[in-house]
């Protein structure tokens, strides 16, 4: 299986991610930057607009900004380069991407799980930057839901996490989503300890659906 971040590889900590929410899977992680310098990302690469803002990790471990529209066009030829069974790893939706049964698109498959799971209620999500708050609530709101959206940098504190987790709680949400693919396992913990509600963690959903394209 081909899995491919937005930004670029290697990503040891997502890698972790995977290997635990599905021991042994086997795959080939590439990046849509692949063989960009950091000065070619930030002068080439660069978010034109909020709308067009995707947060990412670098393989160095910092974390920077980039654009929605470049990434959606590097994924594009690579996908449509590379068939077969292929998880993307981001939580954004990419229009123009190839349409095919065996690509597993984050966005969809957890909206789909948290229409099913919360028809009507209160939905409370996690995303990156404060820049996407509106825009990704925005973009889950339908009739009978209420749609919360707090900023939680991924790699914030443990200290960071339990304070968004505090500040969720007072929302009283009946699902939180971790909006994005950089949210970890110790996130969903410490997050936990402080709601009631059932926690959806991005990479872990995705990395299982994916591995059910996989043969036995």
């Amino acid at each position: 299986m081909r899995v491919f971040v937005i930004g670029q590889s290697p990503r040891p900590e997502l890698e972790a991610e995977i290997e635990a929410a599905v021991p042994g899977l086997n795959y080939t992680l590439q990046g849509a930057l692949d063989g960009m310098t950091r000065e070619e990302i930030a002068r080439d690469a660069a978010p034109r607009s909020d709308a067009d803002t995707l947060f990412t990790v670098l393989p160095s471990g910092e974390s920077t900004t980039i654009s929605k529209a470049v990434v959606t066009e590097r994924l594009k030829a690579m996908l449509e380069a590379q068939p077969g069974a292929a998880l993307l790893c981001c939580t954004g939706a990419f229009k123009g991407l190839p349409e095919r049964a065996d690509l597993v698109k984050p966005a969809d498959v957890l909206n789909g799980l948290a229409e099913s799971l919360l028809p009507k209620g209160k939905l409370g999500v996690f995303v990156p930057l404060p820049e996407q708050v509106e825009t990704l609530g925005a973009k889950r709101a339908r009739e009978g839901l209420e749609v919360v959206v707090h900023p939680l940098r991924p790699l914030s504190s443990a200290e960071e996490v339990r304070a968004a987790a505090k500040a969720m709680a007072a929302e009283k949400p009946d699902l939180v989503l971790l909006d994005c693919m950089s949210y970890t396992a110790a996130d969903k913990a410490i997050i936990g300890r402080e709601l009631a509600s059932p926690i959806l963690l991005s990479i872990a959903v995705a990395a299982r659906t994916a591995a059910n394209l996989l043969p036995e």
